[in-house]
């Protein structure tokens, strides 16, 4: 599936709930999502955020304009209905989601991940590296095809499918998709590199501010946490929102 056209869609709103306008929040002199949006172009695929219409989110749109990033605004409860937008605004054969929240995420697993899925050759295929979580938080992605998204968005009916985008694909028709599962044998699982809530802000600052981590790796960030465990300790409480919540 070479030719495909493959982009990473990421999505970014400004009312999260535990953590408001947190991807606009700075670590290093850039914000997260600057920090975000440049890994993920380490991957080589075009990166798009999905954003909403709500004005609130005005200043992701203006950061993304000035920093060259596409965009699209869609609904900011349907999130489904957004990234089909986006596929649709952007003639996307294939998607990769990812969320904002992730300021380190490891573009070479990424990468990877986005080649496995073009070499199943199958628009079924479902790839996912967090269907089991081995990596740490922080490090999720999705690869699906243009058209089962849009399939999902014509047909799929409860809000968690709706706000969560994927689960109509990878839990309500397992029959109709082939997942497809990418573990790490890297350890970690137990970190959350992602920014959540306040204590999250807390690790990823001290990170990116005292250990340069927006320039490290997958493995590598696990092996400074592994050798720094007074900082791990800084968000190992927090309980990860489920489905629904």
């Amino acid at each position: 599936m070479e030719f495909l056209k493959i982009a990473v869609v990421t999505q970014a709103r400004a009312t999260s709930t535990r953590l408001p306008a947190k991807v606009l929040l700075e670590a290093g002199g850039r914000t997260y999502l600057e920090h975000h949006v440049d890994r993920l172009r380490r991957t080589g695929l075009p990166v798009i955020v999905a954003t909403t219409t709500n004005s609130n989110d005005d200043p992701i749109v203006e950061l993304s304009e000035r920093a060259g990033i596409p965009y699209f605004r869609g609904s900011e409860d349907d999130v489904l209905s957004r990234f089909a937008g986006a596929a649709r605004e952007y003639g996307l054969d294939g998607i990769v989601r990812v969320t904002s929240d992730c300021p380190l995420i490891d573009p070479e697993i990424v990468a990877s991940g986005v080649e496995r899925w073009r070499a199943e050759g199958d628009e079924s295929v479902y790839l996912s590296n967090c269907l089991e979580r081995t990596h740490p938080r922080g490090m999720d992605y999705e690869v699906f095809s243009a058209a089962r998204l849009f399939e999902a968005d014509e047909r799929a009916t409860l809000p968690a499918d709706r706000e969560h985008v994927t689960p109509y694909l990878h839990q309500n028709r397992p029959g109709d998709i082939r997942l497809v599962s990418l573990p790490w044998s890297g350890g970690g699982s137990q970190y959350r590199l992602t920014l959540d809530t306040e204590d999250d802000r807390q690790l990823l600052h001290a990170l990116i501010e005292d250990f340069a981590a927006d320039k490290l790796n997958c493995a590598e960030l696990v092996a400074l946490l592994d050798t720094q465990p007074e900082l791990a300790t800084l968000n190992a409480h927090i309980e990860q929102k489920k489905l629904g919540e």
